[in-house]
């Protein structure tokens, strides 16, 4: 099993304003951060361009961001974002994105080989903002280990 994750952000302006203009300058360099690191093993783009910056979950929400990767174990994710060179652009994300009321993050394990889904990725979140952690859908602090989220995953889906 390897562990997926989803987060969404909303920008403090469009994209081409200069309030974020180093944001969207920096984003090669951070998803080459991302692929570099150990444990990397797929990260959602949207076909046009290296990012995922012109998808939207939110029909209406123009400036509300989406990523979305999958890494070989929790640990490899936990330190591509707190222990790499994305760790500068997580310090100064208040710069760029507003503050959200709730999560923002979910993570899930899928199957290897299996790429997850925009869908997917937004039921799990909506789940987890719904039911809090579960093995369905859960957070750094509380993960669940794959063989019980794989169980789990597939009753919710039955």
């Amino acid at each position: 099993m390897y562990l997926a994750q989803l987060n969404i952000g909303r920008m403090v302006a469009p994209e081409g304003d200069p309030r974020v203009a180093e944001f969207f300058s920096a984003l090669d360099e951070i998803n080459a951060v991302a692929e570099s690191s150990p444990g990397f093993v797929w990260r959602m783009v949207d076909g046009e361009s290296n990012n995922a910056t012109s998808l939207r979950p939110y029909h209406g929400e123009p400036d509300m961001l989406v990523n979305m990767s999958v890494w070989e174990s929790r640990e490899a994710l936990f330190d591509y974002v707190y222990r790499s060179g994305h760790m500068d652009y997580v310090r100064r994300r208040r710069e760029w994105f507003t503050p959200l009321r709730e999560v923002f993050t979910v993570l899930w394990w899928v199957p290897e080989g299996m790429l997850p889904t925009l869908a997917d990725a937004m039921a799990r979140l909506d789940h987890l903002r719904e039911n809090g952690p579960t093995p369905y859908a859960f957070t750094f602090r509380q993960a669940f280990e794959p063989e019980t989220a794989a169980e789990i995953s597939a009753a919710v889906l039955d």
